[in-house]
């Protein structure tokens, strides 16, 4: 019963309307609400993989030039990056905005299991909700410095394949950050919230051994498997994480192993991931890991090369900006949902059993906090060059997980509409602080100096390679 009345408040906290104010950079947000559902819709139906966003890419570039925006399509030897912008003068605040589905799930927007026959990618991070919210920002953004007559530039940056591409590594590497003055960062989530998060660094490699394919029962003496070099690579890594450090994450999966078991396989391919909250702990292990890709094959009597596909340093946040962001989210009224959207959001819940979080964790903004979490993100290495602030809005049921079928519904639901709109609302605030606040932004540009110290070089943990743009095929 409990329960069933908490439901029942929230209904009639989701009949109230947002105040705003006609011609308020909320409303300018409000106004784009058509807008943002639609993109964020055909995204989703869209679900193109990493580099492969040709069309959704395309969609943000063609609002944007229908809204003034100057275009540079194709930066950074990426076909479907590109950087937007509106304004002249001064500061330059430039917004991300991500497209790229995730492969091997796929969902309707059923609060049930409901996998899409024929589909094999879905937006199960919520990167369709987080290129439309940035494309609402950074309209509402542009038309408030044209209201006002405020100095300054608005940037969309689109960034193409977060998920393991690593793109905004290479705009980053690029060049591409260097003239902005900050950047707003916002990511779907199952809650609101702006604390102070640091990923860990991440890189990852693809290793592809080759052998002698033979007769496994016939002639096995004449075949050397390219999957025993793989196994037996996996078997000394797994015996490595023995003396790593606590931090330190290596995980795997044989992306190809061979076709049948009387076919002495001649090649066999393993993916690994390897992440530490300090870079340079990533860098220090790395060789270790290649150097039991190498034992491998020398006991195996295979051969072994890799291939680098990604890697990320630590996010660097700044209490300055996160603190402001985290009043940005307090100023604005809680997300309004439909009675038929709670009902919907109360099936998903279900689906999370009896620990499942009560959904009025959607309404409030989560306490200010310093985190460091598990995952990894290019958002790092953006946030190494200009100072970042970054946010999360409930665009998800609370107790989604990302990567899930949950969320790939919700982030094709108008559930997930409303937290994008949230979203929107928060970065246009901290914009407008932005560009209007010069004490805030010179303690952030000091901060961000002294985070950084005096003698840091940049330096990504992809070396030279070119864009993986194939790396999804």
């Amino acid at each position: 019963m409990k329960r069933m009345t908490v439901w029942a408040g929230l209904a009639l906290l989701a009949s109230a309307p947002v105040q705003a104010q006609e011609g308020d950079p909320i409303a300018r947000v409000e106004a784009e609400q058509e807008r943002t559902q639609r993109v964020a819709r055909e995204i989703w139906e869209l679900a193109e993989l990493g580099y492969q966003e040709t069309r959704s890419s395309g969609l943000l570039m063609e609002e944007l030039e229908g809204a003034g925006f100057s275009i540079r399509p194709g930066v950074a030897d990426i076909p479907t990056a590109f950087v937007a912008e509106w304004g002249s003068g001064g500061p330059v605040i430039g917004l991300l905005a991500e497209f790229d589905a995730l492969p091997g799930i796929t969902q309707s927007t059923a609060p049930t299991r409901d996998p899409v026959d024929g589909e094999h990618a879905g937006h199960a991070c919520g990167h369709n909700l987080f290129g439309a919210g940035s494309l609402t920002a950074a309209i509402a953004i542009r038309n408030w410095l044209e209201a006002t007559g405020t100095p300054g530039r608005v940037r969309l940056y689109g960034t193409p394949a977060e998920e393991g591409g690593s793109g905004k590594v290479y705009m980053a590497r690029a060049g591409l950050f260097d003239d902005a003055d900050f950047v707003i960062d916002w990511h779907p989530s199952d809650r609101n919230s702006a604390a102070s998060r640091k990923t860990l660094a991440n890189r990852s490699a693809k290793f592809r051994f080759r052998g002698i394919s033979a007769h496994a029962a016939g002639a096995p003496e004449r075949g050397r498997s390219a999957l025993d070099g793989v196994e037996a690579m996996n078997m000394m890594v797994n015996m490595l994480r023995e003396h790593t450090s606590m931090d330190t994450r290596i995980h795997y999966v044989i992306t190809e192993g061979g076709a049948a078991p009387n076919v002495v396989p001649d090649f066999a391919e393993v993916f690994y991931y390897a992440r530490h909250s300090d870079a340079d702990e990533v860098r220090a292990l790395w060789p270790r890991i290649e150097a039991a890709a190498k034992g491998a094959a020398m006991g195996t009597g295979t051969e072994v090369d890799w291939e680098i596909i990604h890697g990320n340093n630590p996010t660097l946040p700044l209490e300055s900006l996160q603190r402001m962001m985290d009043g940005k989210l307090r100023q604005l009224e809680p997300i309004a949902y439909s009675p038929e959207e709670l009902t919907w959001a109360r099936t998903i819940g279900g689906s999370f059993g009896e620990e499942a979080p009560e959904q009025a964790q959607a309404y409030e903004v989560q306490p200010w906090e310093v985190i460091t979490g598990y995952g990894s993100t290019d958002v790092g290495d953006v946030s190494r060059a200009v100072p970042t602030v970054s946010l999360n809005t409930a665009t998800w049921v609370p107790g989604t997980a990302a990567h899930s079928w949950q969320a790939v519904a919700a982030s094709g639901h108008s559930y997930g509409t409303k937290g994008t709109q949230f979203a929107a609302k928060a970065m246009v605030l901290a914009a407008i602080e932005l560009y209007t606040n010069p004490q805030l932004r010179e303690t952030a540009e000091a901060e961000f100096a002294a985070a950084l110290g005096e003698d840091y070089v940049y330096e990504s943990l992809l070396g030279d390679r070119a864009p993986p743009l194939d790396y999804r095929n």
